[in-house]
């Protein structure tokens, strides 16, 4: 396969490497499996089983989980035909993934920061609009 069409998978397959672990590691649909992995890994008596249930409350180590799945099943190569293309796929697979991830994340906040910047604007204005309606106070002369 040329290098463009390996490269032009590579940004493809990271999509949906990227959307599996961020669906199951932050939203809300997966909230209560997640709970219960962060309990396991924070109280189970077993460091392995602290570890297997740790991965899925991380976006990052899930995705290596998730890129390997991708890369069995569509035994996606770069560079190499032989065994190293696997290798250097697979870590390829994980980085721009997680690159995704936090392009999304940065995404997200940012909207985030926004709907709280207009939210204060716009009870400031509110406020003003209240303040302008109120009747003069008739001993003192101005509004209260």
């Amino acid at each position: 396969m040329p290098l463009s069409d390996q490269v032009a998978f590579l940004f493809l397959l990271a999509l949906p490497i990227a959307c599996v672990a961020w669906t199951v590691t932050h939203e809300e649909i997966f909230r209560e499996p997640r709970e219960y992995c962060k309990y396991c890994s924070e109280h189970a008596r077993r460091t392995y089983v602290r570890k297997f249930f740790y991965v899925f409350t991380c976006e990052y180590c899930f995705s290596h989980w998730v890129a390997l799945f991708f890369l069995l099943i569509t035994q996606y190569k770069l560079l190499f035909a032989d065994w190293r293309g696997y290798l250097i796929g697979y870590f390829a697979l994980v980085w721009v993934s997680n690159l995704y991830m936090n392009l999304y994340a940065r995404i997200r906040l940012e909207i985030r920061r926004e709907r709280t910047e207009i939210a204060l604007e716009e009870k400031a204005a509110k406020a003003i609009e209240n303040e302008s309606e109120s009747p003069p106070d008739p001993v003192r002369g101005y509004r209260r």
